[in-house]
């Protein structure tokens, strides 16, 4: 056999070896390190991503719930979006982490009556113990806090985390890296004013020191 043929042949075989490995598609090896970054950070062991409460020095929140992604570019550490639908399906597979708050149907209406009743006065099934403070919730029973848009989207986050019957939001100016998001810290007890006393005071990577406002509590009915 000819030389160019042996060449040829050669090319041909290590063609068939290397191709099922350049047609891997480039994001199976992103979702897998993704994977794996949740795996390890997204658990209960460790607050989920925030083992260090926000009253103490180094905290960092762990998540963000809204619709506003476009807030975390300030951040220099992932923070999981947990409205991407990426992030969301990778943590229904994992069965120990964070799972996504799922969005939930409006009742249906109540069948008609005559007369129509009063209508009762609206309730989520939440009841504020405080409102407006200057100092964030600094108790036993932390759970985890990460980022949200609006104090219903906290709320949310609570529903979705084992154990949590009471949230705590409020800014923490200069303590986001300007970040305009709510902090939404996450309890397994009610707390009230008396244990409101983070007020802030953590010396920032920028020299700027960091302020507690519009801080308020609800706690889940029947607790």
């Amino acid at each position: 056999m000819q030389l160019t043929g042996l060449i040829t042949i050669a090319a041909a075989l290590t063609s068939a070896v290397i191709a099922p490995v350049s047609a891997v598609p480039a994001t199976s090896s992103t979702n897998a390190a993704l994977s794996i970054t949740l795996g390890s950070t997204m658990t209960t062991a460790n607050h989920y991503g925030a083992p260090i409460p926000p009253w103490k020095k180094g905290a960092k929140p762990g998540w963000y719930y809204g619709d506003h992604p476009e807030h975390l570019d300030i951040f220099k550490f992932f923070l999981p979006h947990l409205k991407d639908s990426l992030i969301c399906k990778l943590l229904d597979l994992l069965p120990f982490c964070l799972h996504c708050p799922k969005p939930h149907a409006p009742p249906p209406p109540p069948p008609p009556q005559y007369p129509p009743p009063s209508p009762p006065p609206p309730s989520d099934g939440w009841k504020q113990t405080f409102s407006d403070l200057t100092a964030a919730t600094q108790a036993d029973g932390y759970l985890t806090y990460g980022l949200v848009d609006t104090v219903d989207d906290c709320k949310a986050m609570c529903s979705s985390v084992q154990g949590c019957v009471f949230i705590n939001t409020y800014h923490d100016v200069n303590g986001k890296d300007g970040s305009p998001l709510l902090t939404c810290s996450l309890y397994t007890a009610c707390q009230g004013p008396e244990t409101a006393i983070n007020a802030g005071g953590q010396s920032q990577p920028d020299g700027s020191i960091n302020y507690i406002t519009n801080s308020d509590g609800f706690c889940y009915a029947g607790y």
